[in-house]
């Protein structure tokens, strides 16, 4: 009989980007996880019922990073410096967590930067938390290898 493979949750996961030895987490929502390609579109000549699709190069869309607004500054002044031409690539993962909390999967991002930041909507009339976003291109996701999963004991 095999091991029962539940989904994992979508709700249990860190985000670790280092800041001069601090790493900024507490992320609420993580989005742009992905990997696209587009095929190129061919006709052949003489072939007139069908075309082919040829790959083209595979693109990272911008990853987005939610969490709730507080007195820490490390996001906002990583864009300023960089709106000042002051570019500085970090690396990080997203690291997703089984039921127990263990690190069961995850994803690196490679040499990302800010290219947008966007502050909270601001409701009198609600007694939500302020949420800030920050937008970050990089040059690649990958799998991380290594991480123990469900069907190995935790170490």
């Amino acid at each position: 009989m095999s091991a029962r493979t539940d989904p994992y949750s979508s709700f249990r996961f860190t985000v670790n980007l280092q800041f001069d030895s601090v790493i900024v987490a507490g992320f609420s929502e993580v989005s742009g996880l992905e990997v696209t390609m587009e095929p190129e579109t061919v006709e052949e000549g003489g072939l007139n019922t069908r075309t082919r699709k040829l790959p083209k190069r595979y693109d990272h869309p911008n990853l987005v990073l939610k969490r709730g607004l507080t007195d820490d500054q490390h996001l906002f002044q990583w864009l300023n410096d960089a709106r000042h031409g002051q570019i500085e690539r970090k690396s990080g993962e997203v690291v997703l967590l089984d039921a127990c909390g263990r690190q069961s999967m995850g994803w690196a991002f490679k040499e990302a930067y800010p290219v947008k930041w966007s502050g909270p909507s601001l409701r009198a009339d609600q007694g939500s938390v302020a949420i800030e976003s920050l937008e970050l291109a990089h040059r690649g996701l990958s799998k991380m290898e290594g991480l123990p999963s469900e069907n190995q004991p935790s170490r």
